[in-house]
Formats: structure tokens, sequence, C-alpha cells
């Protein structure tokens, strides 16, 4: 008896259900290729088994004569189109799987997946209720209009995040900005709605129609770069020339801003006021926009001060107008004013008083370095402090036969401090990008100095830590251990290597 039952169309059907819902649910879930080909294999079974039991689902009405049968019919058929459906959703699902554009596959996805499952419903209503699906279309319209007027809003959002995706004027971690000022990272689009992260990590969500009409401008196309603009005013107490040579080597000290494509200076505007100067570069994304634009105006108002030019409304200087920039020091080189200016630009030196810092400007040396000069070689141990007046500095590391820049310096930077205070050699090769001015302090001078203020040795214990820092980052090896760049530690290195009393 069991064995008759097993050979009825329904036990069959129950049979091939049971097995495709198991093998798809269960052990198929993160195999999508093989999940299809179970489907395939289910529908080609049900639709051999319902042609041989003379049930076809593609035809509309039965004759069947019991409830029982006509209910099997009538699951058979339904299950029949649905299975039909669902091969066709997995083979969608597959071929996005190897799609390149994922936003565009994924529009197309669900656009195809729904029209299969309105197919596949609209046939189920034909072919197994026997309802006209015209009627049911004629009927559903005036409901749909009615719909339509109700989620006018909604459905504009929609047909707009269609577009967007079709267009793809953006991208998932692209940064936009729109005409009305909002702008940020995208996040996350959909059909109604673009998600962005704003600069102050704050979600901002944007209806997609309001973004379809908006003018957006996207940051990260064609490229991650990011162009920056700064404008400064400075007195005209310089010519044009002189005062775009000063800029331009504000731009060419700076380590946050891109050298290709070349940044720009440009004399904007000029009067008995001030003469304006604009400053164009590139960062390398979206991100060091404002760490490149502090750090031009830092190197801008520290090379201005090094070059007797001041900022427009501030007090004009004594120098002459006619006195080139790069050359202002030397004129003034032989006046202690000049390297004691320096000093109080130092945030090293500012525990001294006015009577200390007289005495070590008078000790410090003066030298001038013409362009291209090589100041110091890699692996070169300093005995002096070096601290740079005038000019750009490069340093580069020449390492398995690769030359890699690491840093540049500007006035009010210091060198040497490694190999003056701890024995160290220098970390790469130091040349003058330009004419520079560099002002040096013996180890004695420096030695006697932190003997009347051993607060220094504190000080120039994290100066030497944080230089160490950098240097590992920038060749991936520490000179020292962990332990030795600790800034207490080089402190007491220091004070230890200059028999210093503690500071307080």
């Amino acid at each position: 008896m069991i064995s008759d039952i097993a050979h009825t169309p329904a036990a069959q059907f129950c049979l091939l259900l049971v097995a495709d819902i198991f093998l798809s649910a269960a052990f198929l879930r993160q195999h999508p290729s093989l999940r299809l080909l179970v489907h395939v294999v289910f529908f080609v079974s049900l639709t051999a088994l319902l042609i041989t039991n003379d049930i076809e689902p593609y035809q509309p009405g039965s004759s069947v004569s019991t409830m029982a049968h006509s209910l099997f019919v009538g699951t058979a058929k339904t299950v029949w189109w649905v299975g039909g459906a669902m091969v066709l959703v997995s083979l969608v699902r597959m071929v996005r799987a190897f799609e390149k554009h994922s936003r565009e596959g994924r529009l197309l996805q669900d656009v195809l997946v729904g029209s299969i499952y309105l197919g596949a419903g609209l046939s189920v209503v034909a072919y197994v209720f026997g309802v006209p699906v015209g009627t049911v279309i004629a009927t559903s319209g005036v409901f749909a209009v009615i719909l339509g007027l109700a989620l006018q809003s909604t459905l504009n959002d929609v047909f707009s995040g269609i577009a967007l995706n079709l267009g793809r004027p953006y991208s998932v971690g692209n940064w936009i900005e729109l005409s009305d000022g909002a702008k940020g990272r995208v996040v996350e689009t959909n059909w109604r709605s673009t998600h962005l992260l704003s600069g102050s990590n704050d979600l901002v969500i944007i209806p997609n129609s309001a973004l379809a009409k908006a003018t957006l401008t996207n940051l990260s196309t064609p490229d991650e770069s990011h162009g920056i603009a700064l404008s400064l005013s400075v007195a005209p107490v310089r010519t044009p020339a002189a005062i775009e040579e000063v800029m331009r080597n504000v731009l060419m000290s700076s380590n946050s801003i891109l050298k290709f494509p070349p940044p720009s200076v440009t004399i904007s505007s000029i009067s008995n006021n001030a003469i304006v100067v604009e400053l164009s570069c590139r960062v390398a994304d979206r991100t060091t926009v404002a760490p490149a634009t502090n750090e031009l105006y830092d190197l801008a108002f520290r090379h201005c001060r090094a070059a007797s030019l001041p900022l427009a409304g501030q007090e004009l200087p004594a120098l002459s107008a006619t006195v080139p920039a790069q050359h202002s020091d030397q004129a003034h080189g032989s006046q202690p004013g000049s390297a004691s200016g320096l000093l109080n630009t130092i945030p090293l030196f500012a525990p001294l008083t006015d009577a200390e810092r007289a005495t070590l400007s008078a000790a410090m040396v003066r030298k001038t370095y013409a362009k291209g000069t090589i100041i110091a070689e890699q692996c070169s141990t300093l005995s002096s402090l070096m601290i740079v007046r005038t000019g750009v500095l490069l340093v580069t590391r020449h390492e398995q036969g690769i030359e890699t820049e690491l840093t540049r310096l500007a006035p009010g930077d210091c060198f040497g401090e490694g190999g003056v205070l701890t024995d160290v050699e220098e970390v790469g090769k130091i040349t003058a990008l330009t004419f520079a001015v560099v002002y040096e302090i013996a180890q004695e001078t420096l030695a006697e100095l932190m003997r009347e203020r051993p607060i220094l040795a504190e000080e120039l214990g994290v100066m030497l830590s944080q230089r160490l820092e950098a240097e590992h980052k920038l060749i991936g090896a520490l000179r020292t251990s962990s332990n030795d760049n600790h800034a207490h530690r080089l402190a007491e290195k220091i004070r230890h290597l200059f028999q210093l009393r503690r500071a307080g």
C-alpha cells in the first residue's frame, strides 16, 4: 500500500518539493551556483511529472473530478510557476555576481526580479484560478492611480534614484558637494535616498528627487586628489617678483601637498595697502585638505617673518623695500637682533629670559648655503644644533639604490639635535633647495645653557622623541628601541650626558 502511495503524482510532487527546499535552505545557502542547479533540476523534474500526468500548467482550467485532485493540480501549477520564477531569479543573481558595475547590476537585478515575480503572480491568477488577467489589470489600474497620487513624493524619489543609478554621477565612497552647500562622503545609496557622512561625522540623508535637481560637484573624480587655493595679503614692501619667490618657498617647503601637478603662485591684485597672492596646489585626497591648509598658513607666516615681509595690516619693518627678500637676512646678519629674533619664534627657547636669549644669539654662528649645497650627509653625526633662518631644506634617504624624500625643513625648523644630544646619526642627506641661512648652536654652548635651564633637557627630549617617531613612520624602522625613544627616557639620557640636575 505504501508502494502504491509513493507512485502517486501527489507523493512524487511532495518528495520533489521537500528535496528542493531541504537542499537549497540547509546545504547550498552559500553556494549560489549549486542552488541554481538544484532549482533547475527541480523545475525540469516537476515539468516532466506534470506533463506525464496530463497536467499542463500553462493552460487554464482542468478536467478534474474530485476536490483532492483539484487541490493537488492547483498547488502543483502554482509551485511550477513559482519554481520557474526562482530559476530565473537565481540566474539573474548569478549574472550579477560577475557584473563589474555593482550599482547598475543591483538596479537591473531589482527590476528583473520584480518583473519575474509579477509575471509569475499574474500567471498563477490566469492559469490556476482561471481569472482573466485583463480584468485584474483594469481593476488594479484604478487602485494604482489612487496609490500613485498618494505616493507621488515617494515615487519621485524612486524614479530619481533609478536615473541617478543609471547616470552614475557618484559612487559609494566619493566626496560630493551640492549647490546648497551640503557636502560629505557617500556611504549608502538606495532607491529613495542617498546617505552622506559629513566632515563633522554627521549622517545627512538627502532624498533622491532633491539630489537629482541639485547642481552636484563630485570631489573624488576624475581622481581622489583635491585642489585647494589660499589667498594671502602682504604689505607692499617688496617687489611682486620677490613676494612671489617667498610664496614659492612656502609651497616648496610643504610636506602635505602634491608635487605634481606643480603648485602655482599668482599675484591677483596690488594696491598701496596690500599685495594679494593666491596659492594653488593639490592634495592626495579630501581628508588631507584641513591639515594641508593649516600647514600652508603656518609656513606662510614663518617664511614671511623670516623674509621680513609683514602681512597686510601689520606694522611695516624698517627694512628698505629695495632689498631682495632672499638676501634680507644677509643685510642684517651681523646684527645680534637677527639671531635673537629667530630664537623668539622657536618654542624650544621660550623659557629663556631676554638676557639669556641675547647671550645665546651672540654665540650662534650664521652660515649660508647656495641652492643645491649638501649641508649634511646621510649617517653623518652633527656636533651642533642647526636652526633654519631662511630658505627650504630637503631631507632624503638613499637605501638599496632608491632615494626617498623624507621631509622638508622651513624657517624655524631644527636639525642635528640627535647628534648633539645622543650621538645619533642623521637619518638622511640634507640639501638646500633654495638659498638658505642656517644658525648653528655649538654643543658646548647648548650644554652651558642647559645647566642654567635644565627644563631645556625635557623640551629637547620631547623634540627628539617626535623626530625619531617621525623617522620610524618614514623609513619603517626605529633607530633605537621604542623605550629609548620615549621623551622621558631621552630627557634622562640627555641629563646624564650633560651632567644636569633635574628641572624644578
